[in-house]
């Protein structure tokens, strides 16, 4: 078991978080149409996957913003917004911020997301709701960044997640 912080509180967060140079697990989360998408669904693609507790926190709001920001730049590559909020309260917020150049994915229907990348908050009152992490993927679904953001408050290393993509 990790641990984080919420405003100096500890928090549990289980599993692992997928190392530098692992292959990373596979996955299946739900996008805003209700399909259920796959690491498959984006083939050929390199992948910065923002994991999130919700959009509608000030942080994660942020980061979903400056990911759209900086994906417009990124040849090849989709970013991937990954929390527990339903698809289509993700999807409205993306439409009132205008932000189209990240995808929100949802782990409504499949929670064991959480425990198997290693964000899975636990044993406290965010149970149930992911830790903010960034993983960073190859084409080839190999983990080439990886960071689970110690407090929970903070924003990720935007600059370290988008150096291996260059």
């Amino acid at each position: 078991m990790q641990q984080i912080t919420r405003a100096g509180e500890p928090l549990d967060v289980a599993g692992t978080l997928p190392a530098k140079d692992q292959a990373a697990p596979e996955m299946t989360l739900t996008n805003t149409e209700l399909q259920d998408v796959t690491l498959a669904t984006y083939a050929g693609k390199r992948k910065v996957l923002n994991i999130i507790p919700s959009v509608d926190t000030p942080t994660c709001a942020m980061s979903t913003r400056r990911f759209n920001e900086l994906a417009s730049n990124l040849a090849d590559t989709v970013v991937l917004v990954v929390s527990a909020d339903l698809p289509f309260a993700a999807k409205r917020f993306c439409g009132a911020e205008g932000l189209d150049n990240v995808e929100t994915l949802s782990t409504f229907r499949h929670p064991e997301f959480r425990e198997v990348w290693g964000v899975a908050l636990c044993n406290n009152s965010m149970e149930g709701l992911c830790a903010r992490a960034v993983v960073v993927l190859d084409a080839d679904n190999r983990v080439l960044h990886s960071e689970l953001v110690s407090e929970l408050k903070n924003e990720p290393d935007y600059d370290a997640a988008l150096a291996v993509l260059s």
